[in-house]
């Protein structure tokens, strides 16, 4: 259980959760004194207004204002602040939540803070009475705040052998098999990924975890590009594009984390997660502008541009997972600024030209409260990726629909008629808010997740 949650009901205190229609009901029934309190100090029950209730004996409960957007009401996100702007050491239950579930899942992900380098012990989180039927908001939560943790951690405590190590301890602690494939072989079997990786010191490789949910279940397929820092290469990125670059492997625990709630809520599926981790780093061994690789679909790729390197890891993982004939492939990457330039920071672009699995997908994501946007895979620009010498250009040469275009590259690797979708994802909080603080974020993964699960139920099982 999450150190933010508790199983002792006896000692918490109440939290009442109050719409401004429902405040005057909630007066109505609590003691006159604490009524006349709430009056005097001006509460409203307005979204992520808090107050603590006096009482004989010191402090006797609290009230969380929900606001009068009743969708916003019944999201994690109206009781992400609770965790840390309640008492220090206080426990709670929460009264008369829209939802639960929503409910616990916003408290646990709001208590998260990545401070496992500093010195001093963190502010402890105020805890939750972890409620029946939470179970599976909780394992959500653990997945969520075991990514953060990863894309937190400093490039130069967390390099290629770092990131598949965390995909091995997935593996073992699941009963997966794991897989981890590096030098010559990968050299032979992924050779873009090692052009990316080649110039670091620090090796590259491609973690692979397999699972059985079920044997006859459908074959899932999770690609995520890892690349742990990116200094763009040889066409090096300015300091401030440089910045965050530890967050470049944003999409890899993006498939961390939805490969654990899958696994976690022991989904009928077969599983393979595929990870590649590298480091885009200059050196006299690094990849250079119009150099010539291969991939292990065969294709050839001239190097436009060296900072366009994560459609390279993922070219090969996707292939590759396509060589099993899979059911369903979803990526993810911290592929594009373009996408950023068109949704913002909180909303990853969906790719996909399977009607039916993009629906499913903004659907899960409306219902998770974990939503995307669809942008277009434009036909008219894949000639943008043509080349003179080599089969594609990993860019175009057009300064428009960049994240369009980055996807249409990853298209060419996707075997015809394999239901594919590619998130485009940013993968960081650039300021503190309920539920989603300052730092490393997972998107798209419970979306993902309840896709699957939507998919699953209505697709009779292979047996491949």
């Amino acid at each position: 259980m999450l150190d933010c949650l508790t199983d002792t009901a006896a000692t918490a205190l109440p939290l009442h959760a109050v719409t401004p229609a429902g405040l005057p009901a909630l007066l109505a029934r609590l003691p006159t004194a604490t009524a006349r309190f709430l009056e005097a100090s001006g509460f409203t029950a307005r979204a992520q207004e808090i107050r603590l209730l006096p009482g004989p004996t010191g402090l006797e409960g609290a009230i969380l204002g929900l606001g009068e957007d009743a969708a916003a009401a019944a999201s994690p996100w109206a009781f992400g602040a609770l965790p840390h702007a309640l008492p220090e050491g206080t426990a709670w239950r929460i009264e008369d939540a829209p939802d639960m579930a929503a409910a616990t899942l916003g408290w646990c992900l709001g208590a998260y803070r990545f401070a496992g380098l500093k010195s001093r012990p963190p502010r402890r989180a105020a805890q939750l009475v972890a409620e029946p039927g939470t179970e599976a908001a909780q394992q959500q939560a653990e997945a969520i705040r075991a990514g953060r943790d990863l894309v937190n951690q400093p490039a130069n405590l967390l390099g290629p052998a770092e990131l598949a190590a965390a995909v091995a301890r997935l593996a073992q602690a699941h009963g997966a098999t794991y897989e981890e494939v590096s030098g010559a072989a990968l050299e032979a079997g992924f050779p873009a990924v090692a052009a990316v990786g080649q110039g670091s010191p620090r090796g590259p490789r491609v973690a692979i975890l397999r699972w059985e949910g079920a044997a006859d279940g459908p074959l899932v397929a999770l690609c995520g590009k890892g690349v742990c820092f990116d200094t763009g290469g040889l066409d090096l990125k300015p300091a401030a594009g440089m910045l965050r670059m530890k967050k470049d492997m944003g999409g890899a625990a993006t498939m961390i984390a939805t490969a654990e709630m899958l696994m976690r809520a022991k989904a009928p599926i077969r599983l393979l997660l595929l990870v590649g981790a590298v480091e885009n780093s200059v050196s006299g061994n690094a990849f250079r502008p119009l150099d010539v690789i291969r991939t292990r679909k065969g294709l050839t790729v001239e190097i436009g541009n060296t900072d366009a390197e994560g459609r390279l890891v993922l070219a090969d993982l996707l292939a590759y997972a396509c060589e099993a004939s899979p059911d369903f492939v979803f990526d993810a990457a911290t592929l594009t600024g373009a996408a950023r330039v068109a949704l913002g920071p909180d909303l990853p672009a969906l790719f996909s030209d399977d009607a039916e699995l993009a629906q499913v997908l903004l659907s899960a994501g409306t219902a998770t409260h974990d939503t995307a946007w669809q942008l277009p895979l434009m036909k008219n620009y894949v000639s943008w990726l043509d080349s003179a010498v080599a089969d594609l250009n990993n860019v175009s040469t057009k300064p428009m629909a960049g994240a369009v275009v980055a996807a249409l590259f990853l298209q060419h690797f996707v075997t015809e008629n394999v239901r594919w979708a590619h998130f485009d994802v940013y993968a960081w909080n650039d300021q503190t808010r309920p539920g989603r603080p300052e730092g490393g974020e997972i998107q798209a993964a419970r979306a993902i997740a309840h896709a699957v699960t939507t998919l699953v139920s209505r697709k009779p099982a292979t047996g491949r």
